[in-house]
């Protein structure tokens, strides 16, 4: 985890929930005031972001975090993942900062693991995508990396994916790949996107790297799996969801990738609870 990067999401969060002051907790609690809290599961999942949680407190000062689990476990509801202790104030000001970046992160792991279950008889791994919550990359990846998924490139400085437009604009398939692969370093892998057998043919023979197979029906994936023979990797792409992951596995690709685990996820219900004077 970049902390420079982290720290800097969770300072503009602050100052947007806090832009000038708690005026609530600071009317009633005094700043000698110092209490415990539990943070509790509402329900069951995979915990992700502990270590954020607990930055949020380093920066406002005077709260220790004292987790019971590591990011990547699994938590029932009511399990208590830690305890809080410390200067009443800063609690609370952290309090929904700190919870809403867990709860998400949370609910990626959890989504996570639950797309990797049904893989989990295959070759198949899990990928990521770009399409994240701007600025929150960075805790998305990772929450897609600890429950077990594989993260894609991290943005478009991370590797060469020549897609649809890509290859309208430089007119055709081959013509983008080899134009790719003499402006690039040797070390990097080019992957295209392809929409049917024939893509698949091209693709082969202009040596791509990775072919991405979008959109395509069962039928013709298994068929470019086979055609693709091993010369390239496959990833599947498009239409992806629960109930299609383990007909998509099956056919033999070497990853796939669906947006939904940062776009459609549901939080994991995790409550800051029982605070009480100490």
């Amino acid at each position: 985890m970049n902390w420079l990067v982290v720290d800097k999401i969770i300072e503009n969060a602050l100052i947007e929930d806090c832009t000038y002051g708690d005026i609530t907790t600071e009317s009633i609690i005094s700043k000698e005031s110092n209490s415990k809290a539990d943070l509790i599961a509402k329900e069951e999942g995979i915990i992700s972001g502990l270590e954020v949680f607990e930055r949020v407190f380093s920066i406002l000062g005077d709260v220790r975090v004292k987790a019971f689990f590591k990011d990547g476990d699994l938590v029932k509801n009511k399990d208590i993942i830690g305890v809080l202790e410390g200067n009443t104030i800063n609690i609370l000001k952290g309090e929904r900062v700190a919870l809403n970046l867990m709860q998400r992160m949370s609910g990626i792991a959890t989504m996570t693991g639950k797309f990797l279950k049904e893989v989990s008889h295959t070759k198949a791994k899990i990928l990521d995508t770009r399409k994240t919550t701007p600025n929150l990359r960075i805790l998305e990846k990772y929450s897609v990396k600890i429950a077990g998924g594989t993260n894609h490139r991290f943005n478009l400085s991370d590797g060469i994916l020549i897609k649809d437009n890509h290859i309208s604009a430089a007119g055709g398939i081959k013509k983008a790949i080899l134009k790719a692969k003499s402006s690039c370093s040797f070390v990097r892998k080019v992957e295209v996107e392809v929409e049917n057998l024939e893509g698949v043919l091209e693709a082969i023979e202009a040596g791509a790297d990775i072919i991405m197979l979008d959109n395509m029906d069962l039928d013709s994936m298994k068929k470019a799996v086979k055609l693709i023979d091993g010369r390239a990797l496959t990833e599947a792409s498009g239409n992806v969801n629960i109930k299609t992951i383990k007909s998509i596995a099956e056919t033999g690709v070497d990853y796939i990738s669906l947006g939904a685990l940062t776009h459609s996820f549901k939080s994991l219900d995790i409550s800051l609870k029982n605070l009480r004077n100490i």
